[in-house]
């Protein structure tokens, strides 16, 4: 089941905070990088973020979510990601899949994750978003930049 997180509720928003971090950690490893943002927050930031979450949960369990920022047509996702012990069960692609169901209103999605995170960048690319830009964000590390216009998506 999919349903939008209430980041007022504390004990879900520690289960979000710890799963966050176990699943960014793995990414980190994966590219060579650990820095990254959700690594660094504190709990307080995750629940100040403004950004809209959407989470899977699987037997009442949080399995994965999804944040975005939607302003006018355009989406914005900040992070998605899957509690290590849920991953290659497709869940980053029900996310995805429910997120554009449910946004009617918007035509252009828009995404990025590192540059060698190559599972991120291949479902991205098979979700139909296409590769924009790649951008050195500190010296060595890039971020890659996708987009999708929902116009021309195939539901197939």
């Amino acid at each position: 089941m999919i349903k939008q997180i209430d980041l007022s509720d504390i004990l879900l928003v520690g289960e979000l905070y710890q799963m966050q971090k176990a699943s960014y950690l793995i990414e980190a490893r994966l590219i060579g990088f650990f820095e990254i943002p959700p690594l660094k927050e504190t709990i307080q930031e995750l629940i100040d973020c403004n950004e809209t979450f959407i989470g899977y949960f699987e037997k009442g369990e949080l399995a994965g979510a999804l944040s975005y920022i939607a302003k006018e047509r355009e989406l914005t996702i900040c992070r998605m990601f899957v509690h290590p012990t849920h991953f290659r069960k497709g869940i980053a692609r029900k996310l995805l899949v429910y997120l554009e169901e449910m946004s009617f209103d918007i035509t252009t999605f828009i995404v990025s994750t590192g540059k060698d995170n190559v599972p991120a960048k291949s479902l991205y690319l098979e979700f139909g978003f296409q590769f924009i830009r790649d951008h050195e964000v500190v010296s060595g590390f890039f971020i890659s930049f996708f987009e999708k216009n929902k116009q021309h998506q195939d539901y197939s």
